[in-house]
């Protein structure tokens, strides 16, 4: 039973600073744009060229060696 006593004041801090922080990160405009960041990533791609085999390496020397 004294466990109680330490785990519900404790899970309650918990609670508290977790809505406290969500709050400051929604009025600092964090959680305004959530689809941006999800379609940021596709233009990242090079255009590929029809008729371009995928397996082609590039033939450049290597500095490595063959």
């Amino acid at each position: 039973m004294s466990v109680v006593f330490i785990v519900l004041p404790v899970s309650i801090l918990l609670a508290l600073v977790a809505v406290v922080l969500f709050v400051l990160s929604v009025r600092r405009g964090q959680l305004d744009d959530l689809d941006t960041p999800a379609l940021r990533m596709l233009p990242d791609d090079e255009p590929v060229e029809p008729g371009a085999r995928t397996g082609d390496r590039d033939e450049s020397p290597s500095p490595h060696g063959p």
